[in-house]
């Protein structure tokens, strides 16, 4: 299964309401790092299916959770771990070191 798509009107309860980890990309269509993560947030969605939630905000469509958490630049994964937030990583990352900050935090 690829990466939810979250939205201001379901982040509250498929992030904030959550129990475990929840793995967030912010990105936009119209950034090129971002399309060149895309694939590695789609593929860590699938290996890691049942045992945490990987999911997108496009922060063009929902500029306001970009705002409210503070994204000023993308990509930014953000992690949160029963509703808050544990860490956050700025800027393309590798699938290992990823998945590497996935199985630190959970």
């Amino acid at each position: 299964m690829a990466a939810l798509h979250f939205t201001k009107d379901t982040f509250q309860k498929q992030v904030l309401e959550s129990k475990g980890l929840v793995v967030v990309d912010f990105w936009a269509t119209w950034c090129n790092p971002c399309q060149m993560f895309a694939p590695i947030v789609d593929q860590v969605a699938e290996q890691l299916e049942g045992q945490v939630v990987v999911g997108k905000v496009e922060t063009s469509e929902n500029p306001d959770l970009a705002i409210q958490y503070g994204v000023e630049s993308i990509p930014t994964v953000i992690f949160f771990k029963d509703g808050q937030e544990v860490d956050r990583s700025i800027g393309l990352l590798p699938k290992p070191v990823l998945l590497q900050k996935i199985n630190a935090l959970r």
